[in-house]
């Protein structure tokens, strides 16, 4: 009898996203913007501007900041499918942190921030988020970052809707990152020091 194997894992091609690439973010988020419109604006806007703001002027920032050149976040491909995402850039792009009392900074240094992640239901449960989160910190080191920093949550039991949209800390503790800082409870600052 042969030994039972595990499921070998789809191939993942990553890439920035950049202007040509617009239409597969467009595809993976869906016609609601991945969460319920957020377009994954919610931490690169105060919390009352993003409040202000329609699912399409979001999704319109976004686009502005991907055509300005600087890409938000890393896209991620099976087979050429659009199938994960995940957004991070320098700290300071994102106010919503910069100005929150539970995310406040942990200490002077410079860090580069990992704030969301997207997987398409079709991948979900397949270690994609681990490899997303990996490629993420190797990009942010690419760009100079000596400190990546993420606000994973604390899962219990099964997550439900999008609630670990921020991460996992138990992903993220396999990845090396190490507790900083509790932001709340279930909230974590977890951080990787890429240097």
């Amino acid at each position: 009898m042969q030994p039972e194997t595990a499921e070998p894992r789809p191939a993942l091609d990553l890439h920035p996203l950049t202007p040509e690439r617009w239409p597969d973010l467009e595809k993976l988020f869906g016609p609601n913007g991945a969460y319920a419109g957020c377009w994954c604006m919610w931490f690169r806007l105060r919390r009352k501007q993003f409040s202000q703001q329609t699912g399409e002027q979001r999704k319109e920032g976004l686009k502005s900041l991907v055509d300005a050149g600087e890409p938000p976040g890393l896209l991620g491909y099976v087979q050429g499918e659009p199938v994960g995402w995940v957004s991070l850039g320098p700290r300071q792009r994102f106010p919503h942190i910069e100005h929150s009392r539970k995310l406040k900074r942990v200490d002077g240094r410079p860090v580069w921030s990992i704030v969301c992640f997207v997987i398409d239901r079709r991948f979900r449960r397949q270690g994609l988020m681990t490899r997303l989160l990996r490629a993420a910190v190797d990009y942010a080191r690419e760009h100079g970052a000596e400190v990546v920093e993420a606000y994973p949550v604390e899962a219990e039991g099964q997550l439900a809707g999008y609630s670990g949209y921020t991460g996992i800390a138990s992903t993220l503790r396999r990845a090396g990152f190490v507790e900083v800082a509790r932001a709340s409870e279930r909230q974590v600052i977890m951080r990787s020091y890429v240097t």
